[in-house]
């Protein structure tokens, strides 16, 4: 197992938890709320396929030697 697919999945579980959140409480508070048991699996599906290559894409970036090659403003480039 690499590295990176480690960091990612200690990522997914935090950007997934983020994403659940958000989703949720725009679901609950909108006038969709009435069909919400019927809009949680979507919301679950869409959240997994953001919160995946999300995860993927700052994995990499986490490590200690991109922070010592590159500096703090890696991330912008």
């Amino acid at each position: 197992m690499s590295i990176r697919l480690q960091i990612a999945a200690m990522l997914f579980l935090m950007i997934q938890a983020v994403m659940f959140f958000t989703a949720i409480l725009f679901l609950l508070l909108s006038p969709l709320a009435r069909d919400a048991m019927a809009l949680m699996p979507w919301v679950v599906a869409s959240t997994v396929a953001v919160s995946l290559p999300l995860s993927w894409w700052l994995a990499p970036r986490l490590r200690a030697r991109t922070w010592r090659r590159e500096g703090t403003m890696e991330l912008l480039k």
